[in-house]
């Protein structure tokens, strides 16, 4: 199910350490509002690794963008992936578990700590993440070399990285210079609040898919209604997702609106939902497939991974959703 197409992610390059809690009080005891994303420093962030180490965590090479990158991959897209680790047993386990998936390491090494986020899953789940970045913030505009984007056709980018400006322009940049197409997943709706004016302006300029939830969207345009909320991205940007939860999500093109229904699922943990609706959705567009079905596809990802505790799944799973991308490609 392989596609000629090539996909490049840009993101923050971070070890998820996955940790079910029983009492949404623990949140209140770190001062992490549940349900959002909390930058820490590495002392917090070791306080918070303590505070939980009794209860059951696992790991996995996350981030928004690199799960979405491990997603296509997993799908028999062709991958590469950008981001900066530290020379840690961290870095150390992220590199392996990227490149086990099949995906071109694209690495620059610091000194630094390498980042990881603490995703702390309460009982309805909800997930809250305490994220110390580390080396994967270090992540400049200077390290991006234009051989990076050569041979690729899409470049995907995860809006927590939008905190660092000149990063972000120059990725654009690039990927416009070597002719790709650019998707952009707005990530937090803190972040979205946090940094407005810049990213309407990078999307409108240089943004062809934008992927939003209900919260981001609202951030984003400052409507309350998804609906609405798409039509105003879809006036900045080529395609516009609006991601609805239990209620689906909305794709606009064209002035063509589409909505997309979700599979059945036992939900345990939402943790990369988003991203891998992302994965679905870009795979049916790196294989020249329709928006319906690509909508099709996202959701039958998203809905899988929200399964499982963490942004990962394992192959008997896998199998059972390319054997299903495969009869949605086929209709």
């Amino acid at each position: 199910m392989s596609t000629a197409k090539k996909i490049l992610g840009l993101g923050n390059a971070l070890v998820d350490i996955m940790t079910q809690i029983e009492d949404d009080a623990l949140l209140n005891q770190f001062g992490l509002p549940k349900g959002s994303m909390q930058l820490v420093d590495k002392y917090k962030s070791a306080e918070v690794v303590e505070g939980t180490k009794h209860l059951k965590t696992s790991l996995a090479a996350g981030g928004s963008a690199a799960n979405t990158i491990n997603g296509l991959a997993k799908l028999g897209a062709s991958c590469g992936f950008i981001g900066k680790i530290g020379k840690d047993a961290f870095g150390e386990f992220f590199s392996k578990d990227m490149t086990t998936s099949g995906i071109q390491p694209l690495f620059i090494q610091s000194e630094t700590e390498s980042g990881r986020a603490v995703a702390l899953i309460s009982a309805d789940s909800e997930r809250t993440f305490a994220t110390y970045l580390g080396a994967s913030v270090e992540l400049s505009d200077f390290d991006l070399n234009p051989i990076y984007f050569a041979g690729f056709d899409y470049l995907h980018i995860e809006g927590y990285l939008v905190q660092n400006h000149a990063l972000i322009e120059r990725a654009l940049q690039l990927a416009k210079e070597a002719g790709l197409k650019v998707s952009l997943d707005l990530a937090s709706y803190n972040v979205v609040e946090e940094n407005l004016s810049f990213l309407k302006e990078m999307s409108e300029k240089y943004v062809d898919i934008l992927f939003a939830n209900e919260e981001e969207a609202r951030a984003f345009t400052g409507e309350t209604d998804p609906e609405k909320a798409l039509e105003m991205m879809a006036k900045l940007v080529d395609t516009a997702v609006v991601k609805v939860g239990k209620n689906g999500s909305f794709i606009k093109k064209d002035g063509k609106k589409i909505k997309i229904g979700i599979i059945e699922a036992n939900s345990k943990d939402t943790t990369g939902a988003g991203d891998l609706y992302a994965s679905g959705f870009l795979y049916g567009l790196l294989n020249k497939l329709s928006l319906e079905k690509a909508g099709e596809i996202g959701a039958l990802l998203s809905g899988n991974v929200i399964e499982v505790i963490g942004a990962k799944m394992d192959e008997t799973r896998w199998e059972k959703i390319r054997q299903k991308v495969a009869l949605i490609s086929a209709q």
